[in-house]
């Protein structure tokens, strides 16, 4: 008999052969109905696979949501396999995985690649199949004799990578119904009637190679996207609608905020508005870091290579670096880093060495500490070519970056302080957000001890913020730590659900100690200072773009880039336009004119487009009696007010936080 604990800590003796299912049936027919797959011993496993020994079990349902889509969403890939080899004969398959929002699957087809014209044809054989609630059923089988059934069929993609399976390695396959199967490793659900039919929408279609390698053969890869429900399925639906609108490459053309082109690949053009934007969270962010007590520097963009390799960013980050002359061999030809040469220089892809050689000139003494030094950094990173996008993913950009050379016994309230100063940042932009704690890569520099206190620190001062709760999301990743200090993240939640990693904080004694850095202590010896690297934008360029599509375009006021238009309605009120302008920019509110001979409501379209916050209106009649005629973007009706109530108001409504207050 096997002993299976249940999570209340009950334990009930089974048969060999006993199931999960037999024992939510056992429990009640209200659980056998809602559970969908297992854990055994923390596994997700089918909820019909026979126990195997004594196990821990926790039965899953579709309350469990990230474990139940998925299942989901493994099983629509599967689905979909099965549609398209029943309506295409002759397409071998290879691999389908869920993805974060739903799945995929790539095949050979054998006359012509997959168009976006089969999806709405492979869709409704999807849905036959969930009506045909077939079982899923899984089978171990020996690696030969499965290889020898792929090739039989056809199959030579799926011969070929079981045939690089070790010999040894236990290999199972599920059948749908008693026809069609796929090589996997599993979980599924226990049929394909579990899943819901108006879940699913094929999405587009895309060409991909074989293994990833361009070497290979191009295959049609199908998307997906799959839920629990119809409902959640619409709420997707409406967020990509959402996101399709707010796409901040499309307004940051309709607001001529810039543009990239293949002549600087990788790097922003922007235009005077665009720039407007950059220069006030500049401001901004300086009116922050004055208030919190930091030192603003500058650092020479290109430094000698050999300064990386002692940093250790040579040989953990070179094939993201710019180096002149650049006669490093190609780091995908996995060959050894050579070491730098004398005359080899690199643009930087991040501050923190410089702003260590900053910190070593002359002796720092234990009162000097903590020393916080800011800069709004230049840096260049050779991301991949097909990894760019938009402003979000740039070769060049700009970090509000910033170390803070601590003691050790000021770590955990350096931190607190950092947390509220981003708290109170973030909340000026109306984002909420979570708090998750990167812990030690798997390559990593410095001593497992030296880890378990950075982490640590890190958790004592999220405590003592009051942030390590469930209010704030906190989580803990699992090797996802920077290669030389562990991590806190900031991942913002914006308009529509989106959230977006952006601010961070990292506790590192590594850096200190490979470029030298010291102080005197009170015991007038030399000792090492802790290495807080922070950021709370991350870069302007992201964050530029992630305000645009939080706010579609229509960014606060004291963001805009221009924040009013005097639009006239007749020419006769052009002289009062002129001098209404003239004492809205003595207000300091950024305004300009509309004097052009065009219907007003076209004026009024136009620069509802371009997301001018305010309109105000003249004509003859305001002229001569003082007024405007104002429209505020987003609001139906419009105010008539005297020309210097109007310009009071903006100039409140227009003026930027005050971080020093």
């Amino acid at each position: 008999m096997f002993r299976i604990t249940l999570p209340d800590g009950s334990v009930r003796e089974v048969a060999p052969g006993t199931t999960p299912a037999d024992i939510a049936a056992a429990i009640g027919p209200g659980l056998a109905k809602a559970a969908i797959a297992a854990r055994v011993d923390g596994e997700l496993r089918d909820i019909g696979r026979p126990f195997e020994g004594d196990s821990r079990l926790a039965l899953v349902t579709t309350k469990d949501e990230a474990d139940a889509l998925e299942l989901a969403r493994h099983d629509f890939a599967h689905v979909l396999a099965e549609a398209v080899q029943h309506l295409f004969p002759g397409t071998q398959i290879t691999f389908g995985p869920a993805t974060d929002d739903g799945f995929y699957y790539d095949f050979a087809p054998k006359d012509r690649p997959f168009t976006e014209e089969d999806l709405p044809a492979i869709e409704a054989e999807m849905r036959r199949i969930i009506a045909a609630d077939k079982p899923l059923k899984r089978e171990v089988i020996d690696r030969d004799v499965l290889i020898t059934q792929w090739r039989a069929a056809g199959e030579t993609f799926k011969a070929e990578w079981a045939a690089e399976l070790p010999a040894g390695e236990e290999l199972t396959v599920y059948h749908s119904g008693e026809g069609w199967y796929d090589m996997c490793r599993g979980p599924h659900l226990a049929s394909t009637g579990k899943l819901d039919p108006a879940a699913f929408k094929l999405t587009r279609v895309s060409g991909a190679y074989w293994r990833g390698d361009q070497k290979n053969a191009m295959l049609s890869r199908i998307y997906g996207t799959g839920w629990l429900n119809k409902k959640q399925l619409d709420a997707h639906l409406f967020r990509l609608e959402e996101a399709a609108k707010r796409d901040h490459r499309k307004l940051g053309q309709e607001m001529d905020l810039f543009h990239l082109q293949q002549e600087a690949h990788g790097s922003v053009f922007w235009h005077p508005k665009g720039y407007m934007i950059w220069r006030e969270l500049e401001a901004y962010m300086r009116r922050a870091i004055d208030g919190a007590g930091y030192r603003e520097v500058k650092t020479p963009q290109v430094m000698d290579a050999r300064q990386w390799e002692q940093s250790g960013h040579w040989g953990k980050y070179r094939e993201n670096m710019f180096v002149i002359p650049d006669e490093v061999p190609n780091v995908e030809d996995e060959g050894p880093i050579v070491s730098p040469q004398a005359d080899w220089m690199a643009l930087k892809p991040m501050n923190c060495p410089a702003h260590v050689l900053i910190f070593r000139q002359g002796i720092k003494s234990y009162r000097d500490l903590p020393l916080r030094l800011y800069e709004n950094g230049c840096c260049h990173r050779n991301e991949p070519h097909g990894a760019l996008h938009g402003l979000m993913r740039v070769r060049q950009f700009t970090q509000d970056d910033a170390h803070i050379f601590c003691r050790e016994d000021q770590i955990v309230g350096e931190v607190q302080a950092f947390c509220a100063l981003a708290d109170r940042i973030y909340k000026d932009f109306g984002f909420t957000y979570s708090i998750k704690l990167a812990l030690r890569p798997e390559k990593r520099f410095g001593t497992e001890a030296m880890w378990d206190q950075a982490e640590n620190e890190l958790r004592d001062a999220v405590a003592a913020a009051g942030l390590n709760t469930s209010e704030y999301g906190w989580e803990e990743l699992p090797g996802e730590g920077a290669f030389y200090a562990p991590k806190l993240e900031w991942h913002l939640t914006d308009a529509i659900g989106r959230t977006w990693q952006v601010g961070t904080i990292q506790s590192d004694r590594v850096l200190p100690e490979r470029l030298d850095a010291s102080y005197v202590g009170e015991d007038g010896e030399r000792h090492r200072p802790v290495m807080l690297h922070r950021a709370i934008f991350g870069s302007y360029e992201r964050f530029i773009g992630i305000l645009i599509e939080h706010f579609a375009g229509r960014l606060p006021a004291w963001l805009a880039p221009v924040q009013a238009v005097v639009a006239t309605i007749v020419s006769d009120a052009d002289g009062y336009a002129h001098d209404a302008v003239a004492k809205l920019r003595m207000a300091g509110i950024r305004t300009e004119s509309d004097l052009r001979n065009e219907k007003i409501n076209y004026k009024v379209r136009e620069h509802s487009l371009a997301k001018v916050p305010h309109l105000l209106v003249v004509g003859k009649r305001e002229a001569e009696e003082g007024t405007v005629a104002m429209r505020s973007l987003g609001v139906e009706r419009q105010r008539v007010m005297p020309l210097d109530e109007a310009i009071a108001w903006l100039a409140g409504e227009s003026r930027a936080p005050d971080m020093r207050s």
